[in-house]
């Protein structure tokens, strides 16, 4: 492969370290106040009762439903650990398929809406490019341990 400025893995390092910067902000920008006291569990629960698909409000109210304030905190800090975990490389090919079944978990939810959809259909690409090209091989702390 013949790139300028960076090699392959380098490259494919900037996208993990990108996508890590990603899930970051999406912990970043919540208000903490609003989604832990259950905001964003509402808003989720309105979506999924009137989803198209009678499957995902089964699951959300088998699920979620039963657990707001923990599904609150799973998810907020499911993105804080993605985005760390992205950034410095470490247990890589986990946080990578994590966050891509959280990027799928989403799409589900909101296939009604497609504004919704580029940021998470752009993360799971990264997430699936960055697991096939072995995105941890360079800058991460997985490859200084010598994991995977």
């Amino acid at each position: 492969m013949q790139t300028i400025w960076l090699g392959g893995p380098e490259w494919v390092a900037v996208l993990r370290i990108g996508l890590g910067l990603w899930w970051l902000e999406s912990w970043r920008h919540k208000d903490k106040k609003d989604w832990f006291g259950g905001g964003g569990i509402r808003w989720a629960a309105g979506v999924a009762a009137e989803h198209r698909w009678g499957f995902v409000t089964r699951g959300f109210d088998l699920v979620v439903k039963p657990y707001p304030r923990f599904m609150a905190y799973l998810v907020a800090y499911a993105e804080l650990a993605l985005g760390l975990g992205l950034v410095v490389g470490f247990l890589t090919p986990i946080a990578l398929v994590a966050g891509l079944l959280l990027n799928l978990i989403y799409l589900v939810l909101m296939i009604h809406d497609w504004g919704e959809q580029g940021q998470n259909l752009m993360m799971a690409l990264i997430s699936v490019a960055a697991f096939f090209a072995v995105g941890w091989q360079v800058w991460s702390l997985d490859n200084a341990l010598g994991l995977f």
